[in-house]
């Protein structure tokens, strides 16, 4: 990913267009039996999962995802099949790289985990993630389960930007990164260290620009995957081993994806099935809801390069689903109701920014106890977030209000750089539902507006529902609606459509939020005893 405007130009989405093309070499014999469905239906998640690193380990799929500023970091996604998936654990449990992503005194919007890397070393039967932060350094976290535990194996001096790391077949680490000007760094046999590093490869002026770099060895080459964003997918290839010389060769360009109104597949990775078969695991730019990950098959030339297989010249909306072992069981869905039992919450929820753990609890629901004092939403901490499911999808939250406090807020909001939210606000021992919006940042991620009450009602007693319902669709401004509910059953709707806005370059999409925050003194809390995310 380029998120890099302080530092270079602002080259990553210069277009969402619409339109080109990667795939899959000689079949092995089949493994034992085989269950194949007729076929899947692209995006295969529509939700945002970006900057995808995709690796096979035995007879289970395995994906990585940027997260910015949101804690814990780096989800890692579990399929069988490589369409139905589930989010298995974070790669980074927290992001304990300085004081803003704590929110304490500084943000760190638009910064944490990007293009990071996932890979799998058979020696050690141990999971690696890497991933350079703020342009300063890299750390590597290891696992011997994607579950976790996590820990910090160790960190370079060195930022490996848009990396993707390689376990060869002699077992050596290897790292591509960079944008533009691609390099390759060899690690130290404990991956602690790096011992060399080497510049591989110069972007031709005519291309633009290449980061996103995915790193693999395969039938004895050596390739490195690149984007052109976020229009193009680009391929080297080395006979020489890992350092080069490389050769280069356009995969896709302008080519129509399989979203309405959404950009071009793009960055993101190549894996083999256990019979044989490649697929390429991109995503499409589709704001307000983000970056959805499509799947296609990709074909190979005698010559060894990588051809997308295309429909009607497109990337298709339908494919044959891959033919793979019968799944060991269902997995877990993204979506559907939470009550927040058990000790800690499902992997599906992440926080904007870290939060303050002594201010939240689960267990008979989920408590919110106010932890900072702001007008801000966008300073509050623990505001807890939940992916939106596409094409459109409703959240809807049971909430005890019975603890707040004068000048407390807390409710469900349609969170981004562009915010609204339906909620309660109690003051001088009254508590009202109301709907806000207005809760803007600039380009640099400061706040310009903390928002404007539009409507309200009166409410009683210490239980409420309230709605959101969010249309991701990209293209135009899609709108989202706000509504409660005082029994659970019908509900009536507070304030006009909110606008969503589909400007790329926060990067994320809009999230469902559960905040809780004072504006007078800490020591109220909420209650969240179910929430929902429905589709129609």
């Amino acid at each position: 990913m380029n998120l890099s405007w302080s530092h270079q130009s602002l080259t990553r989405r210069r277009t969402l267009a619409a339109a080109a093309g990667l795939a899959a070499g000689a079949l092995v014999p089949p493994g034992p039996a085989l269950a194949v469905v007729a076929q899947y239906t692209n995006p295969v998640i529509w939700q945002d999962f970006a900057d995808i690193d995709i690796i096979r380990v035995g007879d289970t799929y395995y994906a990585s995802a940027s997260t910015m500023h949101y804690s814990p970091g780096a989800p890692v996604l579990r399929s069988y099949d490589l369409v139905n998936w589930e989010i298995a654990g974070h790669s980074v449990p927290v992001l304990d790289f300085g004081a803003k992503y704590d929110l304490n005194g500084t943000r760190g919007y638009v910064r944490g985990i990007w293009a990071s890397s996932l890979a799998y070393r058979p020696s050690n039967r141990t999971f690696y993630w890497l991933g350079q932060i703020d342009f300063a350094r890299t750390y590597l976290y290891t696992a011997t389960a994607v579950e976790g535990p996590w820990n910090r194996l160790t960190t370079i001096n060195a930022p490996y930007y848009d990396a993707g790391l390689l376990v060869d077949t002699d077992d050596t680490l290897y790292v591509a990164y960079g944008n533009t000007t691609i390099s390759v760094a060899q690690l130290s046999p404990d991956g602690r260290n790096q011992i060399r590093t080497q510049e591989v490869f110069r972007t031709p002026s005519s291309v633009g620009t290449l980061e996103g770099a995915r790193f693999y060895k395969i039938n004895g080459q050596y390739y490195i995957f690149l984007t052109r964003p976020a229009n193009g997918q680009y391929i080297l290839k080395s006979s020489s081993g890992p350092f080069g010389p490389y050769v280069m060769r356009q995969v896709l360009l302008d080519l129509r994806g399989p979203i309405p109104g959404g950009g071009v597949p793009h960055q993101g990775g190549l894996v083999q099935t256990q019979s044989g078969a490649w697929y390429y695991m991109a995503f499409v730019d589709a704001y307000p809801g983000g970056r959805m990950p499509a799947l296609a098959p990709v074909t190979w030339t005698a010559d060894g390069w990588p051809v997308v297989q295309l429909v009607n010249d497109a990337w298709g909306t339908m494919y044959p689903s891959p033919a793979v072992p019968t799944p060991p069981r269902q997995v877990t869905p993204m979506t559907g109701v939470d009550t927040f039992d058990g000790t800690t919450l499902k992997p599906r929820w992440e926080w904007n920014h870290n939060p303050d753990n002594t201010k939240w609890s689960v267990g008979n629901g989920l408590t919110l106890r106010t932890a900072t004092v702001t007008h801000d939403l966008y300073w509050a901490r623990n505001t807890l977030t939940h992916r939106i499911q596409g094409p459109t999808s409703t959240a809807t939250v049971q909430l005890d209000h019975s603890a707040m406090r004068d000048g407390d807020r807390a409710g469900l909001a349609l969170l981004r750089d562009s915010s609204a939210w339906i909620g309660l606000k109690r003051d001088g021992g009254a508590t009202r539902v109301v709907m806000v919006t207005g809760l803007t940042m600039d380009s640099n991620w400061n706040t310009t507006g903390t928002g404007t009450e539009i409507a309200s009602a009166p409410v009683s007693g210490g239980r409420v529902w309230l709605r959101a319902n969010a249309d991701i669709r990209p293209g135009a401004p899609r709108p989202g609606t706000f509504s409660y509910s005082t029994d659970g059953i019908t509900f009536t709707r507070l304030g006009p459509a909110f606008p969503m806005g589909n400007d790329w370059r926060f990067f994320m999409g809009y999230r469902f939020a559960l905040f809780s925050h004072a504006t007078q003194a800490l020591g109220g809390a909420v209650r969240v005893t179910r929430f929902e995310v429905s589709t129609p």
